[in-house]
This record gives C-alpha cells, sequence and structure tokens, in this order.
C-alpha cells in the first residue's frame, strides 16, 4: 500500500510539473493559490480602498455544493462560504447604498438555483439574492459582470446562462435598495447568440461604456452597456483567432479609452490579446500561459504592492486553483510581438 501512495504521489507531482513545462515559453505564475474543495472556475479582484497590497482575490468552486473563496495576495484562503448550489461566476461592484451605507460587493451566479447571490466585501457576508430569467424555460445564469454608470452611479448587473435563445440571451438588471434589501429590477433583454456552444464570460468596460461576451466558438460580442444607447450590435471580433472554445475577457487600462483585451484561448493554453480603443484591428499578440485549460480570469492595472507594482492577472486553472501573474512580464510579451 506505501509503494502505491508514492507512486500516485509521484504520479500527480509529474502531471502538475507538465502542466507548467508543457510550453517552455508559457510566462509562470508568480503565485498559485491554496486549492479549493472542488473545481476553479472564476476570479475577480477586489481593491481595498485603504492598502491596495491588501486587495483580495475572489474565485468560485462551482461544483454543487461549492462556495466562494477569498485568498490573500500570496495565493492563501483567507474567508470561504461553502454549501452553494453550483456558483459558476463571480464579478465585484462598488458602492452600493444599502441602508443608507455605501457597500463593495460580490455578485454570484448560482445556477442550481436560478439565483444571483450577493455578499459584501471584505467580509463575504450574504446581504441580498434575487431569480434570474424569470419566466424562461432555459436559465441555469453563468457568466455575469457589474456595471456602474460613471455618471448616474446606477449599478447593474449583466447575467448569462448556460444556453438561451438566439437573442435576447443575456438580460440587464438595475440593483436599488428596498427599505434595506437589494431589489433587482430588469431593464433590459439583450445579446445575440451563434448557437454553436453557450457564452460564459462577460465583461464591461465602464469608463467606455462597453459590454464584451464570449460567443466560445464564434466570436467577441460587443453592446453598449447604458440601456438608454440602445441593444443593437456594436461589434464582433476574434472570430477565426482561437483553437476552439473563446473564455474569460479580461481589460487592462493603460490611459484613457487605451489598453489591452486579454481573452483566454482555452484549448490552446494561451492569452490572445486585442488593443482596447479598437479591438477590430485584430489580434496582436498571443501571450501563451503556464494554466490549463484557463475558463475565467481577471486583471487589474491597480498597484498592488511591490509584488505586483503595475498589477496583477487572476486566471483560473485545472487543478482546483488560480494563477496570479505580474503584470510586467504580460507587458513585455505584448511589446515583443509588436
Amino acid at each position: 500500500m506505501k509503494r502505491s501512495f508514492v507512486v500516485l504521489g509521484m504520479l500527480t507531482l509529474l502531471t502538475s510539473c507538465s502542466v507548467l513545462k508543457k510550453n517552455k515559453n508559457a510566462l509562470k505564475p508568480d503565485i498559485i493559490t491554496e486549492k479549493v474543495m472542488f473545481d476553479t472556475d472564476d476570479p475577480a479582484i477586489w481593491i481595498n480602498p485603504d492598502d491596495a497590497s491588501k486587495s483580495i482575490i475572489v474565485g468560485t468552486d462551482k461544483l454543487t455544493d461549492g462556495g466562494l473563496y477569498a485568498f490573500d495576495l500570496e495565493g492563501k484562503i483567507i474567508n470561504k462560504v461553502t454549501g452553494l448550489g453550483r456558483p459558476n461566476n463571480v464579478d465585484i461592484g462598488y458602492g452600493l447604498s444599502l441602508n443608507g451605507k455605501l457597500v463593495d460587493f460580490a455578485a454570484v451566479t448560482e445556477r442550481d438555483t436560478d439565483k444571483v447571490r450577493i455578499y459584501s466585501l471584505p467580509e463575504l457576508k450574504e446581504i441580498g439574492e434575487f431569480s434570474v430569467f424569470d419566466g424562461e424555460e432555459l436559465r441555469s445564469p453563468m457568466g455575469i459582470s457589474v456595471y456602474k454608470d460613471p455618471e448616474s452611479k446606477d449599478i447593474y448587473v449583466i447575467v448569462g446562462r448556460k444556453t438561451g435563445p438566439s437573442d435576447q440571451y443575456l438580460w440587464q438588471y438595475r440593483l436599488s435598495d428596498d427599505q434595506g434589501k437589494i431589489k433587482a429590477d430588469v431593464v433590459r433583454k439583450l445579446g445575440q447568440f451563434s448557437g454553436l456552444k453557450e457564452i460564459e464570460s462577460i465583461a464591461v468596460d465602464a469608463e467606455l461604456g462597453f459590454i464584451y461576451y464570449s460567443d466560445e466558438m464564434f466570436g467577441v460580442h460587443v453592446y453598449h452597456a447604458d440601456p438608454a444607447k440602445g441593444d443593437e450590435e456594436i461589434l464582433l471580433f476574434g472570430q477565426g483567432d482561437f483553437k476552439r472554445d473563446i473564455e474569460g475577457i479580461s481589460i487592462y487600462p493603460t490611459g484613457k479609452g487605451k489598453g489591452y483585451i486579454l481573452i483566454s484561448n482555452q484549448q490552446a493554453d494561451t492569452f490572445n490579446v486585442y488593443l482596447r480603443e479598437d479591438p477590430a484591428k485584430g489580434k496582436i499578440a498571443e501571450v501563451p500561459f503556464s494554466t490549463s485549460e484557463s475558463d475565467g480570469s481577471e486583471v487589474t492595472a491597480i498597484p498592488l504592492g511591490d509584488r505586483f507594482p503595475k498589477g496583477v492577472l487572476v486566471a483560473m486553472s485545472n487543478g482546483k486553483v488560480f494563477h496570479y501573474y505580474d503584470w510586467r512580464k504580460i507587458e513585455e510579451q505584448i511589446t515583443k510581438a509588436r
């Protein structure tokens, strides 16, 4: 029996090493988090307003009885909520007015219950929930992104589902305070779907006012985030650039209206890079990462202490973990490719 355990341990070690070494040019993670119980899926980054070096990575463990985990910048688990019904994706919102106070929060899709659950940050205390896609046969929420209108300060949640119709695939909800409880009102239904696989990753560029989402075997769709600007598609890009599934979308600003959009090329273990100011120009770089089958990702340009002075990209990887990458290394690869 002891020999069997030794062999299994060696196989596990070799498998882990092969994931990190399968592409000798792949960027190596600066930090690999502690493992969750079942299967990581999607991360988000909460910036600590008092000390950015104490910011938190929040990530989902997506199976039934999974949960929402909080990690510090060393990858250590510092808090968690477990026993959720297939929590899938997560995003962060700032300054939601509730009971006369402004609350930062994490919004999580829960597929088994057809709900979005909302947790205060940094405590991870549940402060609300609401059902999504009411009246629809196809529900099972997956993707989620939070949008705060820079002018009105209204906070919206855009939610996608496992599968759905060829249009109105995403629903946008406005969050408000209803006598101390979070109220979510549908303000519009939008978004084309190719029908080829599914839509999961959703990201919002609040400054530019755009919603991006991955139609996984088709392309990346772009719509206005402001409901008042209409529901017509602005742009479709990325077609033909991916090995198969188009996954996590992360937006890194380098200046007003400028920067990069990084999108996970899941089966190739790379991230395709597009210009934030003009993604229609096409892919400007493809950066290999040590992630395995990366599904969800998030990036920030805010300095997070000495280890991540120009920000960090966090990406899900097989093995029940998330990887942290120093942005400077990614920037170097993008610069070389250009």
